[in-house]
């Protein structure tokens, strides 16, 4: 399906986890016959996506980018605008309201913990 509907045509990278039907020859001929180049995350460990997962989904959810239809130039353009919002403009309930970039140039961080009201550490860590 994702073949099917390809809009771009510059040269493409298919990540996946170390999933069985990923790694199986089947599926790595299909990939090299229609030019596609596999990568995988190094571990077996679940969470090792987890970065990449989070960034597709704002980038669809919040920013709506799968919805334009638009060149591969004005999509990449669309992605720096929702980069820079994210990072500058936003702020993020983790970071005490504040945006990325405000806490980066903090000279002392405070970390949110999540754990619950009975956890040893009822308030967050302070980093100087």
């Amino acid at each position: 399906m994702a073949i099917k509907q390809r809009m771009y045509k510059e040269s493409l990278i298919h990540h996946s986890d170390r999933g069985f039907q990923y790694c199986s020859m089947d599926y790595q001929k299909i990939l090299k016959k229609k030019n596609i180049s596999p990568s995988m995350t190094e571990s077996y460990d679940p969470y090792a996506n987890a970065i990449a997962e989070r960034v597709n989904g704002i980038l669809k959810q919040e920013f709506l980018l799968e919805d334009y239809h638009v060149n591969i130039q004005t999509m990449k353009l669309l992605v720096e605008d929702a980069i820079t919002i994210y990072n500058t403009k936003r702020p993020h309930w983790s970071c005490y309201m504040k945006t990325p970039e405000q806490m980066h140039k903090q000279n002392s961080v405070k970390i949110r913990t999540y754990k619950n009201k009975y956890s040893c550490k009822d308030s967050p860590t302070t980093i100087s």
